[in-house]
């Protein structure tokens, strides 16, 4: 497994595990991500968000259980404010959440700090240069290593990248959802590394594609209508397998990691087989660039300014 670092020295293993779809039960949960470490991946990325706080009290569970703590490169996100009885998320990206936020994550976790913090989401009008004080104290006080965004918004992009220190941008990364691209030389330039997400597209991008894409995505997506998603499958697929080849057209960028995530053991571990195909026998680059010019180049619209 190849590992890259960020400007504050947290080490991300090349491929990452998102742990938004692991199960529910926290003996699962910690078979499974068990396995993920052995098996070499050892940055796991999750979110108070998720199942409302459960996802990160099972990966607390695997941590306290497995004492692999010093072998993870740990992250969590803020921002949504949620409620426990309903369904109600409100965005808050102030001071006082994240402050109160970071000590309930913690606490979930079952960890003393995080390697990494980010904010979920984003928007143009928020206070950002609070949130970025906020984020700043945290690290003085040894709460986190180090912060970061996840987000889509070219314009909230452009300010953090400007404005703060931050160490990564996680967006939805992968030759569908191509729109990144239009952002890599800001990114670079401030020595910034993305945390590629959705890189299989919800299966889309894997030997299964036929099936996914003809369950979920139906009426299209990203302007794409499923005819045009399907000739470029067509096209790639008769190239190169197509998991393998959206591993190696992800870590030709400055990625820290290539975030994918499993449910169960099996899916886990072709994750893996995928990645280390990439790496043993890589496809060539005229054929990879062929897989890539099969799907329509998409710019950002909205959020510019």
């Amino acid at each position: 497994m190849k590992f890259n670092t960020t400007k504050s020295g947290i080490k991300f293993s090349e491929l990452g595990f998102g742990a938004m779809n692991l199960p529910n039960d926290a003996i699962d949960s910690q078979y499974i991500l068990d396995q993920a470490v052995d098996l070499g991946i050892t940055y796991i990325d999750t979110a108070d968000l998720y199942q409302k706080g459960q996802n990160e009290k099972n990966i607390g569970h695997f941590i306290k259980q497995s004492k692999k703590r010093d072998q993870i490169t740990l992250a969590s996100k803020v921002g949504n404010r949620f409620n426990m009885v309903n369904d109600d998320v409100q965005w808050d990206p102030s001071k006082a959440h994240i402050k109160q936020s970071i000590h309930e994550s913690l606490k979930r976790l079952e960890t003393d700090y995080l390697d990494l913090y980010m904010l979920h989401g984003g928007t143009i009008e928020d206070q950002m240069d609070e949130t970025i004080e906020t984020f700043e104290n945290l690290k003085k006080e040894g709460l986190i290593r180090a912060y970061g965004i996840s987000s889509i918004r070219p314009n909230v992009i452009d300010y953090y990248l400007k404005h703060s220190q931050i160490d990564t941008i996680m967006m939805q990364f992968n030759f569908i959802d191509n729109r990144p691209t239009d952002l890599i030389d800001a990114i670079q330039s401030e020595n910034v590394k993305i945390l590629a997400r959705g890189p299989l597209m919800k299966g889309l991008l894997t030997d299964q594609s036929e099936a996914v894409l003809n369950k979920k995505f139906r009426e299209g997506t990203l302007g794409l209508t499923y005819d045009t998603i399907k000739e470029g499958l067509q096209i790639a697929q008769q190239i190169a397998p197509l998991q393998q080849a959206v591993y190696q057209y992800l870590s030709s960028f400055d990625v820290a990691s290539i975030v994918n995530g499993a449910s169960t053991v099996e899916q886990l571990k072709a994750n893996v087989r995928a990645y280390e195909q990439m790496k043993d026998d890589p496809i060539e680059t005229d054929a990879l660039n062929q897989m890539i010019h099969a799907f329509k180049s998409i710019q950002y619209e909205d959020h510019l300014v």
